[in-house]
C-alpha cells in the first residue's frame, strides 16, 4: 500500500480523508512521523497555507507529503472568516465561539451565502500539484445537528435541507468541499507510479 504523510494532528480531518481515499493509501499523521509541531499559516489564501504547510513536513522529513487548508468564506462578512476560520474568534477561541461571533456578524443580515474552499498541496518527487474543492451554501441562524466540526451545525450546503452537523460522514462527503479537493488528488495519484 501507498504511504504519504498529511501534515496535520487534526483527527477530525484524518477521518474525513481517510474515509475518501478508503483503502488505497496508507496515510500517515504527522503523530505518526513523530513531529509535534504547529505550523503557523501566516497567508491570506488557502493555496498559500497549504503550500507552506506541505514545505514545512518535506523540510522536516525529506519524505512526499500532501497538506490542507480550509476556510469558510462569507461574502458579506467581506469574505471572513476566510483561512482565519479556525481563530476567527481568537487564537485560542473554540468553534462554539467562533460561531457566535458568525451568527453576530450575520444578524440582520439578509445575505447569508457563504462557501467552503478546500486546497489540498501535494509535494511529491520535487513537484508541487494543487488541488481545490468548493462547497456553497448558506448560514443558518441557529446551530442543527451534533456531528461534524467546526461550522458544520450552521452551514446549510446547496440542495440540502440539513446542516453538515445533521449527516453523516458520509453524507456529508457527497457535498463536501474537501471531498472534492481529496477526489482530484487521488485521481492524480492513481494515474501515476509511486
Amino acid at each position: 500500500m501507498r504511504t504519504l504523510i498529511f501534515a496535520t494532528n487534526n483527527a477530525n480531518k484524518v477521518k474525513e480523508v481517510s474515509g475518501i481515499l478508503h483503502e488505497q493509501f496508507n496515510i500517515r499523521t504527522l503523530a505518526e512521523e513523530g513531529i509535534d509541531i504547529e505550523i503557523d499559516e501566516p497567508f491570506d489564501t488557502p493555496d498559500a497555507n497549504a503550500t507552506r504547510k506541505a514545505e514545512t513536513i518535506k523540510s522536516l522529513t525529506g519524505k512526499d507529503c500532501f497538506s490542507e487548508d480550509t476556510g469558510l468564506f462569507v461574502p458579506a462578512l467581506g469574505g471572513a472568516p476566510g483561512v482565519k476560520s479556525a481563530r476567527y474568534a481568537g487564537d485560542t477561541a473554540t468553534s462554539d465561539e467562533n460561531i457566535e461571533k458568525l451568527l453576530k456578524g450575520l444578524n440582520g443580515q439578509p445575505d447569508r451565502g457563504a462557501y467552503f474552499k478546500t486546497v489540498v498541496c501535494l509535494l511529491l518527487r520535487g513537484k508541487k500539484y494543487l488541488f481545490s474543492g468548493v462547497c456553497k451554501g448558506n448560514i443558518i441562524a441557529e446551530r442543527r445537528g451534533k456531528e461534524g466540526f467546526g461550522y458544520d451545525s450552521v452551514f446549510l450546503p446547496e440542495g440540502s435541507s440539513r446542516t453538515f452537523a445533521e449527516m453523516t460522514m458520509a453524507e456529508k462527503n457527497f457535498f463536501s468541499h474537501r471531498r472534492k479537493a481529496i477526489e482530484k488528488l487521488a485521481g492524480h495519484l492513481e494515474n501515476i507510479d509511486i
